[in-house]
């Protein structure tokens, strides 16, 4: 069993032989059981705000307002973000009372204030997609109760149907109940993408959660950080010809 939590900020290399590199944000909190959820997620949630600390604007599908039982095809919103459909696998919407799991590891989150979110029976035939309604350049999420049977997940990253990248989201053993959190970001506009598919394997009766979907597309990229005024690359170029300006009418005033 793993017994130390994970945080980690990484490059992600495409698998095929173009040189596309995705900037990956994850962290791992280690479960204690599947009866038990976790009361705090402090290496996930770091994660997920790092993730969104590179983001403004962006949109959140949490599964909240979906009905239980709910199967795929499913239409999922993430606000002005854009919508997606999520298909494929054998996959539904589950509930759960809040601050309990479903008896077998897996729960919503944050546990103490949310019910819903999407399970799969893990292996091939649980594989799903979500395919956005447009160009996205970012896609973050949690997954909960991953590889307690061994079971692994890649994400599988396309454009217009073409494969970019497959990205590694876990694939190590860890105990009943841990929580992950995974954010991809394309670090230039030829990685922007239309389509995610995830890829899983898992031993006999394996299942896997997932919830708080976050999109966002190239414009809600932040160009120097989130918490400040970000200029428009018009409003800087107008700030530099007013510098330019000034600087000219200075060397006119000394040579009069």
């Amino acid at each position: 069993m793993l017994k130390s939590s994970i945080l980690g900020l990484a490059i992600g290399l495409s698998a095929v032989g173009s040189q596309a590199a995705y900037l990956t944000y994850t962290g791992l909190d280690v479960g204690i059981g599947e009866g038990v959820p976790l009361a705090t997620t402090p290496n996930a949630s770091a994660a997920e705000t790092n993730f969104k600390n590179a983001l403004i604007g962006v949109g959140t599908e949490t599964f909240e307002g979906i009905s239980e039982g709910t199967e795929g095809p499913l239409a999922v919103h993430f606000g002005a973000a854009g919508t997606a459909t999520l298909s494929g696998g054998n996959g539904s919407v589950q509930s759960v009372t809040p601050g309990t799991t479903n008896g077998v590891g897996r729960y919503s989150i944050p546990s103490a204030s949310s019910s819903n979110f999407w399970e799969v029976g893990a292996g091939s035939s649980g594989d799903f997609s979500v395919l956005f309604s447009e160009e996205i350049a970012a896609f973050g999420f949690y997954g909960v109760d991953i590889g307690d049977f061994d079971g692994t997940l890649n994400l599988e990253i396309y454009k217009a149907g073409s494969f970019l990248s497959s990205l590694l989201v876990s694939g190590a053993r860890v105990n009943g109940g841990s929580v992950l959190y995974f954010g991809v970001i394309a670090s230039d506009i030829t990685e922007d993408f239309t389509e995610v598919r995830f890829r899983t394997t898992g031993g006999s009766g394996d299942f896997f959660a997932f919830d708080n979907f976050t999109i966002g597309n190239r414009d809600q990229i932040c160009r120097v950080n989130c918490g400040g005024e970000v200029p428009e690359p018009g409003s800087i170029a107008l700030l530099g010809l007013g510098i330019a300006g000034l600087a000219a009418a200075s060397r006119r005033r000394k040579a009069s």
